[in-house]
């Protein structure tokens, strides 16, 4: 059986090398939503009775691991030293260096790996995660599928 949740969180990036518009400084309403598998629970007065997995609990981890930390703050990819060092400036500002350029299918990936090793050290082989899918816009979205983050 397979469960998705969805949260939202407000950041802004910038994709240095891009040939448009998305090289400059700008913000999106990002929408994540993660997929697991597992087995139906059926243990009678159990709370999660009939569930794969709580859905307040799945949103609970994604927040902690990823929300809170990436909503509301300039994702900038370390490489990106102009922008790093003019962040840097501003008092109190809540930046979130990256690893690699913060496109979509960068930030899914990060997320899936992640959320991929916090689902799994909390409940072990009874939930697997299979996707997470990162909405930069309604209309545009990447996907980070668990065979293609084998090594997550």
């Amino acid at each position: 059986m397979q469960i998705t949740r969805r949260l939202e969180f407000d950041a802004g990036h910038r994709i240095p090398d891009h040939k448009s518009q998305c090289r400059h400084l700008h913000g999106h309403r990002y929408a994540i939503e993660i997929t697991l598998t597992g087995q139906v629970i059926d243990v009678p007065g159990r709370s999660d009775n009939g569930m794969v997995m709580d859905f307040s609990e799945v949103k609970t981890l994604a927040k902690t691991h990823v929300v809170d930390a990436w909503d509301h703050a300039f994702l900038v990819w370390r490489e990106d030293h102009a922008v790093a060092t003019f962040l840097a400036t501003l008092p109190n500002h809540k930046t979130v260096i990256t690893d690699t350029v913060p496109t979509a299918e960068n930030l899914a990936r990060t997320a899936f790996a992640i959320l991929d090793q916090i689902y799994h050290s909390t409940f072990g082989n009874q939930i697997r995660l299979e996707r997470v899918r990162l909405f930069e816009t309604p209309n545009c979205w990447a996907d980070a599928l668990r065979e293609e983050n084998i090594e997550c």
